[in-house]
C-alpha cells in the first residue's frame, strides 16, 4: 500500500480541511495509507537555525523522505496559503542542497466555506511546489466548497456526486504516485 504524508494547512481544532483530509482517507481505505504531520510542532523558520537543525524539522524531512507521495490540504488565508503551511514547506526545503520536495509526488487540494473552495491558495501553493521541484499532480483539481453536512461525523461524503468525484481523485492520486515512483527509478 502506498504511504501518503498528509499536510493539513490548518491548526484549528475543528478544521474543515482536516475533516476533508479524513474523508479522503476514508475513500482511500485499502489503497493508500495516510500519515498526518503536525505542522504546529515546527518552530517558525529562521535561516539562522538551519546550522542546528531543529528535531521537529528533521522529523518532517524524514517523513517526506519516507512517504511515497504527499497530499497537501490547504485552507485559504487572505487569498494565499496559511503561514503554518508555508513554514513547513520552507523547513523541508532546507538546508540548501537538501530540498526534500525534489521529485516527490505531490497533490494539492483544499476547501473553504466559500464557493471558490480555496482556489487562490492552491494557485500559490502549486507555484511554490513546482519551483521546489515537486512532481505535481495537475488534475483533477479539487476546490471543495465545504457546506454544512457535506462530510458527516463518520467522515463520509454525504453527496453522491461529490463522493464519486473525490473517489476519482483518490484513484488518480494513487496512480500518480506510481508514475512518480517509476520516473524516480528510471
Amino acid at each position: 500500500m502506498k504511504k501518503i504524508l498528509v499536510l493539513v494547512g490548518s491548526n484549528r481544532k475543528e478544521s474543515i480541511n482536516r475533516k476533508f483530509a479524513e474523508a479522503l482517507e476514508k475513500l482511500a481505505d485499502g489503497r493508500l495509507e495516510f500519515e498526518y504531520f503536525d505542522l504546529a510542532a515546527l518552530p517558525m523558520y529562521n535561516d539562522d537555525d538551519v546550522a542546528e537543525y531543529p528535531a521537529s524539522a528533521q522529523k518532517l524531512k524524514d517523513s517526506v523522505a519516507a512517504a511515497d507521495g504527499i497530499l497537501i490540504v490547504t485552507p485559504e488565508h487572505n487569498r494565499s496559503i496559511p503561514a503554518i503551511l508555508k513554514n513547513a514547506i520552507d523547513w523541508a526545503s532546507r538546508p540548501w542542497g537538501q530540498n526534500s520536495w525534489t521529485g516527490k509526488a505531490t497533490a494539492v487540494v483544499g476547501s473553504s466555506p466559500g464557493a471558490m473552495g480555496a482556489i487562490a491558495a492552491q494557485i500559490h501553493l502549486r507555484s511554490i511546489m513546482v519551483s521546489l521541484g515537486a512532481t505535481l499532480m495537475t488534475s483533477p483539481e479539487v476546490y471543495l466548497q465545504m457546506k454544512p453536512g457535506l462530510v458527516d461525523e463518520n467522515n463520509d461524503i454525504a453527496n453522491e456526486d461529490t463522493r464519486a468525484f473525490l473517489s476519482g481523485f483518490v484513484d488518480r492520486l494513487s496512480a500518480w504516485v506510481g508514475v512518480a515512483q517509476e520516473r524516480a527509478a528510471a
